[in-house]
């Protein structure tokens, strides 16, 4: 079994038995630890194995695959992740610019608010970066209904007569 399946297979075993809430709470703390390495060395490339990540963070190699594919969309190559075992050497060149955006994406504020983002990107390009992640969310109608048009819904009523009431 690739160790991408006994991650996710892990996921729903820890679930089961500790509950949601703990494997998120165990998960996001190894992944914040990582993150803290990262941005802290943001201009060096980190090359390592799964299983070397592991140690490092007194983890299993389980819990490290699940991080890798948490950041996988954020890199410049991304990784195949059904290929990798633990002993693959990975290289995560990233996309810092794309890999904030997509901690707002996932509601991540304890990576996203991590001090170490202060040494990446000053507190106006975070905020550039939150109002395009914001914007891209709002969904704007850009055909608007005037009192007088014909309803959207059909009915062949003025819309005021109509929906608009």
């Amino acid at each position: 079994m690739n160790l991408y399946k006994r991650w996710t297979d892990m996921v729903v075993e820890y679930v089961k038995h500790h509950g949601e809430e703990a494997f998120w709470d165990k998960y996001s703390d190894i992944e914040r630890r990582i993150y803290i390495k990262i941005l802290a060395s943001h201009k060096d490339t980190l090359s390592t194995t799964i299983s070397d990540l592991a140690k490092e963070f007194e983890t299993t190699p389980e819990f490290v695959m699940g991080f890798v594919d948490g950041i996988n969309e954020s890199l410049l190559e991304s990784i195949d992740l059904e290929t990798i075992s633990e002993d693959s050497e990975v290289e995560f060149k990233i996309d810092f610019e794309k890999l904030y955006y997509n901690m707002l994406d996932a509601k991540a504020d304890y990576l996203y608010e991590l001090s170490q983002w202060e040494g990446i990107f000053s507190k106006e390009k975070r905020t550039e970066i939150h109002k395009a992640w914001k914007s891209s969310k709002t969904v704007v109608n850009e055909n608007k209904v005037g009192r007088n048009d014909l309803c959207t819904c059909g009915s062949g009523k003025k819309y005021k007569k109509c929906c608009g009431k």
